[in-house]
């Protein structure tokens, strides 16, 4: 059996990537990691979190979502001009129309609100995302 490609993306400093790269490597170690940065200080981030690989940008956004079984970040990634503007059009269609599942954080940040969502601590938010990775 290969083993589960997941794509972590964040933007700004990463530190929601970070968090989620740590708490996947420890609770699926055999998960391959790639974290994507919209930014060099959030790829560098989720690098030093103990991603497997990563890279920056627009086109790996792209070309990694291609690739993964699970995609994972900020409910912000599958909307164009969010999250401060990081996420290009193209970048939130690539995530969007990728076959990987897609597990969105509900972070109500730069003008997206989603009601209905409890307001949860991002740590309780992770292991949420680390409890439908096992489920997948």
């Amino acid at each position: 059996m290969n083993a589960m490609k997941i794509l972590i993306i964040d933007a700004q400093g990463g530190g929601i990537g970070r968090q989620l790269v740590s708490a996947v490597k420890k609770n699926l170690p055999d998960a391959v990691v790639t974290a994507v940065g919209t930014n060099s200080a959030a790829a560098s981030a989720m690098l030093k979190a103990g991603a497997d690989h990563a890279a920056t940008g627009e086109n790996a956004v792209v070309v990694n979502s291609r690739k993964a079984d699970v995609i994972i970040g900020p409910i912000g990634i599958v909307i164009a001009d969010a999250l401060l503007g990081e996420i290009t059009p193209l970048m939130a269609t690539a995530i969007a129309q990728s076959s990987a599942k897609r597990i969105l954080i509900p972070v109500n940040h730069c003008d997206n609100i989603v009601v209905g969502v409890e307001d949860l601590s991002i740590g309780k938010l992770i292991q949420d995302v680390i409890r439908e990775l096992k489920e997948a």
